[in-house]
């Protein structure tokens, strides 16, 4: 009994639709509102405080903190009900053992029932030179992975895997913008996992195609598409749910730190395998590739 197929590819449109809306917005975003970069890119402190005492609550902080001068203060919860992180900008001419000043001035405020847990600062410059850095890591990344995917397929593979790759990587960021969550280095680092994993994808479908069109030369591309996803639905179903469950736990249970690479790698999971579905397998219907295209390349 044949197998019956899941139609994918009535969906090609309505989901490239879908997708172009999301990219257009998540563009917007990025060019006016932008990023909420932490200390890492923007530079200035991080304290992170465990007070010892249910009393002392984060409206409390926030008021001691508001008559020390420092400038913007966020004071945000840090798991725990008694954790709070704290962050300012540092001052172009910070006063002499600013962190000393603090402790003293929190003691006036609300007691001596505190501790401070981690003490992190970053300068301007070091500060401007890690966000550099971290966008040329990844342009290079993307651009490694033009290279190999160019060299590994057809150029109209190569095309719909970098447009996935793009759709993915923007609309990510694009969702950091628009509920403002913080841009550290972890994200940098989630964003070029997310790179390697949504090409994975993609190349493992690309694979099947590339196989099928060699046996069918009878199917048109928009089928043959459709065909070579379900081959490989299961794999990617199976890898996809099982590294999700990982960064769920990480995300739930991992502590405040973690939280924001995990969202970012389960947005990535998520949009990477919609991607080389319903992003990369169209743009090989739109280019109308064949099997003739397979043997002209490999003639060439």
């Amino acid at each position: 009994m044949e197998k019956k197929l899941i139609s994918f590819n009535n969906f090609y449109k309505i989901f490239n639709i879908t997708s172009s809306i999301l990219i257009v917005i998540s563009i917007l975003l990025l060019l006016f509102k932008g990023l909420n970069y932490g200390v890492d890119f923007k530079g200035g402190t991080l304290i992170e405080i465990r007070t010892t005492s249910n009393d002392i609550s984060i409206s409390n902080l926030r008021k001691a903190f508001n008559k020390m001068d420092l400038g913007d203060v966020s004071v945000k919860e840090f798991g725990k009900k008694n954790d709070f992180i704290v962050k300012f900008e540092k001052k172009s001419k910070p006063k002499e053992n600013i962190i000393e000043n603090i402790k003293k001035n929190l003691s006036t405020s609300i007691g001596n029932n505190f501790e401070f847990r981690r003490v992190e600062s970053v300068g301007p410059k070091v500060s401007s030179e890690l966000l550099i850095s971290g966008i040329i890591a990844i342009a290079l990344s993307l651009g490694a992975m033009l290279i190999y995917i160019w060299i590994r397929f057809e150029w109209q593979f190569s095309l719909g895997a970098i447009i996935a790759l793009f759709h993915d990587v923007i609309i990510t960021l694009g969702f950091f913008s628009l509920f403002g969550f913080e841009i550290n280095l972890s994200i940098v680092a989630a964003v070029l996992t997310i790179v390697g994993y949504s090409m994975n994808d993609t190349v493992v479908i690309f694979d099947r195609v590339r196989e099928n069109l060699r046996k069918y030369s009878d199917i048109k591309i928009f089928d043959l598409t459709n065909i070579s996803i379900n081959e490989t639905l299961s794999r990617t179903i199976i890898t996809s749910i099982t590294t999700l469950l990982a960064l769920l736990s990480i995300y739930f249970f991992g502590g405040e730190v973690l939280k924001g690479f995990s969202l970012a790698m389960i947005l990535g999971v998520i949009f990477g395998t919609y991607s080389s579905i319903y992003i990369a397998n169209p743009i090989l219907v739109t280019l109308r590739v064949s099997q003739r295209t397979i043997i002209k390349e490999e003639k060439e």
